[in-house]
């Protein structure tokens, strides 16, 4: 037993949460998917057949063939194509937009956390305001009124997701800043900010980490209903919730338009679901053995 503790101390605790997730079988099959879309995304120039406006009105409307294995759309456009493009537009909406939150949200959240009092109440009430308003219409306000491109859906997405992470941060500084370890900084000199950077924030990462996760999957899926509704990334961009808007009026005589990029939401969203709970599961202390 001694020696097992042993080495599980000379491995770190970051080996100890990727020994315990390889464990997980379901969120080792997501952090695969996940990767795979990763690798499709970034060499799509490469893998794709062709080019997500490449057009041929001769083959339109096409079920899927051997020449084109996800069918066609009514402008002639290759869907398979089109769809490992949109891997490209999805995850950099979703790390992006999350990123936004998680910087934005975090700081507030950071700062309510340990300084308190009345800077405490007036920014958790700024975050009671955004949480009245659902996610996706305060999304669908800020995008009508920048304007529907890429940079201003990753800003919607990012501002909509910023209350979840401030309450996070919060909580982990308020149950942090009282602790012996930062009251010997203190001691010793420290200022705040190195207080909040270098021993509140890095014991703070275990839930951020996971709530990011599945953060990334909420934010895919708010472009995409933005998409849906023509407020999402335009055309000849290839996005996934823009191809469902653009095949639902066919979807009676020719599914497989809507039905391929509706399966690349689910699949990407099922496979961050499924990493984020064995995260979850991971780096939960209570689950160690």
């Amino acid at each position: 037993m001694s020696i097992d503790v042993k080495k599980r101390k000379k491995s770190g605790p970051w080996r100890e949460v990727w020994r315990r997730l390889k464990q997980n079988k379901s969120a080792i099959f997501g952090l695969i998917v996940i990767l795979t879309l990763i690798v499709v995304a970034i060499f799509a120039d490469q893998i794709a057949p062709y080019g997500y406006d490449d057009q041929n009105l001769r083959a339109r409307f096409q079920t899927p063939n051997g020449d084109h294995w996800f069918g066609t759309d009514n402008f002639g456009r290759d869907i398979f194509s089109r769809i490992i493009y949109g891997a490209q537009i999805s995850l950099k909406v979703g790390l992006l937009a999350v990123g936004i939150a998680l910087i934005v949200g975090g700081t507030l959240g950071a700062i309510a956390g340990f300084y308190g009092g009345k800077l405490d109440n007036g920014i958790m009430r700024f975050i009671d305001i955004l949480l009245a308003i659902p996610s996706i219409l305060l999304a669908i306000s800020i995008v009508a009124a920048l304007g529907p491109e890429l940079r201003n859906v990753m800003i919607a997405v990012g501002v909509g997701s910023i209350p979840s992470y401030a309450r996070i941060v919060r909580a982990s500084v308020l149950s942090l800043r009282d602790q012996e370890f930062i009251e010997a900084a203190r001691a010793v000199g420290a200022s705040d900010t190195r207080l909040i950077l270098k021993h509140i924030i890095p014991n703070s990462l275990a839930p951020l980490i996971v709530q990011s996760t599945i953060g990334v999957a909420g934010a895919i899926l708010s472009a995409a209903g933005l998409g849906f509704i023509g407020l999402g990334i335009q055309p000849p961009l290839a996005e996934w919730g823009a191809m469902l808007n653009s095949g639902r009026q066919y979807i009676r005589d020719y599914p497989h338009m809507t039905a391929f990029p509706g399966l690349a939401i689910m699949v990407t969203i099922f496979a961050l679901n499924l990493l984020g709970d064995g995260l979850r599961d991971a780096l939960d202390p209570r689950l160690k053995n």
